[in-house]
């Protein structure tokens, strides 16, 4: 990059992080006078090899989102993607554990506003609609506003990743609640409480599922809306492993129904060994007290292991679900305690 350009960036750089910083202006022209707020917007997107869509992605969110500063994480690229990134005017910083689950981590632990979108660097999610999600979440004073894809043109979505997504989609929905439609979205607007609040244990793909889980675990403020999505740009490829990741998913999904449904889960459990034992020692029973002999003795004492586990297994749920209990009550007063920003207007 020659002198001018470098010093042309640094000036655009500058003056967006005066504009965010200083606050004095709406967040978006088209919001009505009375719900106008002074606030700062992030966006941030995490990148792994997308030298053929960063400039696209970046120019379109400069173009939709003016006030905002876009943040771009490089997670171990072996081309020039951050590069490309910074000569377009993205403020670039890096992240060498590989994993979209740690990108989002560090993305949330390190930038700070009132307001972030997060968006995938691939170019397959309309910057267009940055402007709208945002009005939501200010309009309605929620945390959460997620994406759901429609795709523009057959055979952008495969058909491995729509199958995937409606099922787990369907799975958490049945478990936790169903409020939205296209869990694995990776475009969100989210609001500094919700982020400030969110742990990020993942460290891939399943990333999305856990946000989910969390506002859902929350009972959070949330919406969803609809918007293109589009062909990778040529030269892009997908870094998405249709079963490897959806066994990831599937395995985080099972994960977090022990943590935050245990009582159901060893319920559960409980019932089917308890049945079992019943199958299996009601007819040793009958026959005790037909004959007052125990014909099968290897059945009786099956059955009463499997009774004694059932049992195990249901004060074990009992006493993690008062843990669970303990654990959310923590995780509410976490996110009351962070800023709510932008204020909900009067």
């Amino acid at each position: 990059m020659d002198g001018h350009a470098a010093h042309a960036t640094n000036a655009t750089l500058n003056n967006s992080m005066t504009e965010c910083q200083g606050r004095t202006e709406q967040i978006l022209e088209g919001l009505p006078a009375e719900q106008a707020v002074h606030t700062s917007v992030a966006v941030i997107v995490p990148c792994h090899n997308e030298a053929a869509a960063i400039a696209q992605v970046v120019q379109e969110f400069q173009r939709n989102l003016p006030i905002a500063l876009i943040y771009v994480y490089d997670n171990g690229s072996t081309d020039n993607t951050a590069q490309i990134a910074r000569d377009n005017g993205a403020i670039v910083r890096s992240e060498p554990l590989l994993g979209k689950g740690n990108v989002v981590r560090r993305m949330f632990a390190d930038v700070d506003a009132d307001i972030y979108v997060m968006v995938d660097g691939d170019g397959t999610y309309d910057a267009a609609a940055a402007r709208g999600l945002v009005e939501r979440l200010i309009r309605d004073g929620l945390d959460m506003v997620n994406c759901a894809r429609v795709p523009v043109v057959e055979g952008v979505y495969r058909p491995g990743h729509r199958f995937g997504n409606r099922i787990l989609t369907g799975l958490v929905a049945r478990v936790f609640g169903k409020r939205l439609g296209d869990m694995l979205s990776g475009y969100r607007v989210m609001s500094r409480r919700f982020v400030k609040s969110f742990p990020a244990l993942s460290t891939g793909f399943e990333i999305e599922t856990e946000i989910t889980v969390h506002a859902l675990e929350l009972r959070a403020p949330i919406a969803e809306m609809s918007a293109p999505y589009f062909e990778r740009p040529q030269g892009s490829a997908s870094k998405l492993r249709t079963i490897g990741d959806g066994l990831r998913i599937l395995r985080l999904i099972a994960h977090l129904v022990k943590e935050e449904r245990p009582l159901q889960l060893f319920s559960a459990i409980f019932a089917t060994l308890l049945v079992i034992s019943l199958a299996l020692g009601v007819p040793v029973v009958m026959q005790f007290l037909a004959t007052g002999l125990v014909g099968r003795l290897p059945t009786a004492v099956l059955a009463m292991g499997l009774m004694i586990l059932a049992f195990l297994n249901l004060f074990c749920g009992l006493v993690l679900d008062t843990v669970t209990r303990g654990r959310r009550e923590l995780k509410r007063l976490v996110y009351l305690a962070a800023r709510r920003s932008p204020e909900r207007p009067e």
